[in-house]
């Protein structure tokens, strides 16, 4: 696992560099980039794919999950985005050395009490809110700095969590497009 998040450490540091200057473009044509200008651009790409792809989804087709084939167990539509949210919380507050601010529930399921669409959705995007302040505060002296990792026993660096906060949503995002055209529905970043 500590092999993996380097590795993903490095090719996002290398995939950082390169885009830097287009990120610091479009963010102000003047500016120069840092890692947090950089890291935070890359966060914004992901959450622009998750959040209308959560809002795509009709608030009946939330507790679905495909039953036929091997998916028994599997989280259903609102679950995957239940998850993300919590795990963005959990990796802000890493990043920030403090405890989420939000009520997480059990494990990374995020809280049983947020059930409709519209909860999940307010959700989600409070997640990323909480996880863009967190990033923001990454700088050169502090990104590799060790930290407490929110999950496991090693320490961990602001980097890898940042790494994790722009790899792992797609990991559920690519089982939301599935879910959405189970359903019928064309995900947003796939229409023209």
């Amino acid at each position: 696992m500590k092999i993996r998040f380097t590795v993903c450490a490095l090719l996002l540091v290398l995939t950082l560099a390169g885009l830097s200057s287009t990120a610091t473009a479009q963010a102000k044509p003047d500016a120069k980039a840092t890692f947090a200008s950089v890291l935070d651009h890359q966060l914004s790409g992901v959450e622009g794919e998750l959040v209308p792809a959560a809002e795509a989804m009709p608030a009946d087709k939330y507790s679905f999950a495909p039953s036929q084939g091997d998916f028994k167990g599997v989280r259903d539509f609102g679950s995957q985005i239940k998850h993300i949210a919590s795990v963005n919380y959990m990796i802000g507050a890493a990043i920030l050395g403090t405890k989420p601010p939000a009520e997480m529930g059990e494990g990374e399921d995020g809280p049983a009490i947020v059930k409709s669409k519209d909860e999940i959705v307010k959700y989600l995007k409070e997640s990323f809110v909480y996880l863009h302040k967190a990033i923001n505060t990454i700088n050169a002296a502090n990104i590799l700095e060790p930290i407490k990792a929110p999950w496991g026993t090693a320490p961990t660096t602001r980097l890898s969590m940042a790494v994790v906060a722009v790899s792992h949503p797609f990991d559920h995002y690519g089982q939301m497009v599935e879910y959405l055209r189970m359903n019928g529905i064309i995900p947003p970043a796939s229409r023209q």
